[in-house]
């Protein structure tokens, strides 16, 4: 969920949190990350950070000591993160450190404060001694004009082929940009999500005809001056994708801490500002990639060709699962209470009755082979009877002859 606005967001929640604020020891991490060991320990030393697309900068640095040892014993070092799906910063108290804290700072002071990195899915990654990746392009906020530059300049590049649903995601151009953002700026530009991209963005020069009315860093401190210069550049900017893409980021740094939030379940003010992203009476669709696309309208001619497939698949997979837990739900709550035995009987005595056809069926077969078995028999003892009947017939007639003769 993290996009652009709300890594620089946690840029400005670690500079103000921080400032003034000495920390001192090892950088710990958790036995369960998988990401890399910080290798920096120092008694002194301050944390500053900034933010470029989706990427946020910490910058340790040690204080200056009289101590020569110490200089050359620790350098500064930037720690690069990205936030995954539910990254974030929190500054604490060290009884109070949250539960998914997987990598924390220290403050020098007694008691202890801790800045702790959270994320609860493990997605995120951090790199010590980072630098930005070379593969993300210009950020789409704060450096608005390399990022038109770059966007204009490479329209030949095959990855405009695609829809410019599944480009707006592609950080090398547009590196910022995420699930909800692009649903936000196609919708209120009006443009189908699943057409092409370069259609959608040939004939824009690489110099915005707005540039004169567009907000800075200083205005996102006046956000009240930056909504009414937003509302008069709305007019201008109808037709302009890449305008936008700088514009409606800034609304949610407007926002602040009313925005998005990981650890607050109240987003009523977010949500208010949504204009498509999980509203209703929007569409979804599942992109080439997997991302859910919400929308209005004629989804475009690149759309998926079986959109549905995949959703029935899992919806199948759902309710197979749904019946399932279902089943072990209610054993669980029904082994709470006395009637579980029973419940669990009676499944045992539906699956014999399943049972007892099949048995039933095995004697009937070995019934069929008997009498396949009782014609060869039936042959067999006529010609045992001949051999024996007629020995006992000639015995017969000579008893007779041997009679008459007595007779006469």
């Amino acid at each position: 969920m993290p996009e652009g606005p709300e890594l620089h967001l946690a840029s400005l929640f670690v500079n103000k949190m921080c400032e003034g604020v000495l920390f001192s020891g090892p950088v710990r991490k958790s036995e369960v990350s998988k990401s890399p060991d910080v290798a920096f320990a120092c008694e002194a030393y301050r944390i500053s950070a900034a933010s470029r697309g989706k990427e946020v900068k910490l910058t340790l640095t040690p204080i200056k000591s009289d101590d020569t040892k110490a200089k050359e014993a620790q350098q500064p070092m930037d720690i690069v993160f990205r936030f995954g799906m539910s990254g974030f910063f929190r500054f604490t108290a060290e009884g109070e450190l949250p539960k998914h804290a997987h990598l924390c700072f220290y403050s020098k002071e007694k008691p202890r404060r801790v800045l702790s990195y959270v994320d609860a899915r493990r997605f995120g990654s951090w790199q010590p001694h980072g630098t930005w990746q070379p593969d993300r392009g210009p950020c789409i906020m704060f450096e608005y004009k390399s990022f038109r530059e770059n966007v204009v300049t490479h329209l030949s590049d095959r990855a405009f082929d695609r829809p410019i649903c599944e480009v707006l995601l592609n950080q090398k151009y547009f590196n910022g940009i995420g699930n909800y953002l692009r649903a936000e700026i196609l919708y209120r530009l009006k443009i189908p999500p699943f057409v092409p991209a370069r259609t959608v963005l040939e004939g824009l020069e690489s110099e915005d005809a707005c540039e004169d009315k567009k907000p800075v860093k200083n205005d996102i401190l006046n956000p009240k001056a930056a909504r009414t210069a937003q509302k008069i550049q709305v007019k201008n900017e109808s037709a302009d994708l890449l305008r936008l893409c700088h514009t409606v980021p800034l609304e949610v740094i407007h926002l602040g801490g009313k925005g998005y939030d990981p650890e607050k379940a109240d987003y009523s003010d977010f949500e208010a500002w949504l204009q498509c992203y999980y509203v209703d009476g929007m569409k979804s669709m599942r992109d080439h990639n997997g991302r859910t696309m919400w929308f209005k309208g004629d989804p475009g001619p690149m759309a998926p060709k079986d959109p549905k497939s995949p959703k029935a698949k899992k919806r199948m997979k759902k309710e197979d699962d749904h019946d399932y837990t279902s089943v072990k739900k209610e054993a669980r709550t029904q082994s709470e209470t006395t009637g579980s035995k029973t419940v669990k009987k009676k499944i045992k005595a539906v699956q014999t009755k399943k049972d007892v056809p099949q048995k039933e069926t095995t004697p009937r077969k070995t019934v069929k082979c008997l009498k396949m078995d009782t014609p060869q028999r039936e042959h067999k003892q006529p010609a045992r009877r001949r051999k024996t009947t007629e020995p006992a017939e000639g015995s017969r007639r000579r008893s007779s002859r041997l009679t008459r003769q007595n007779v006469k």
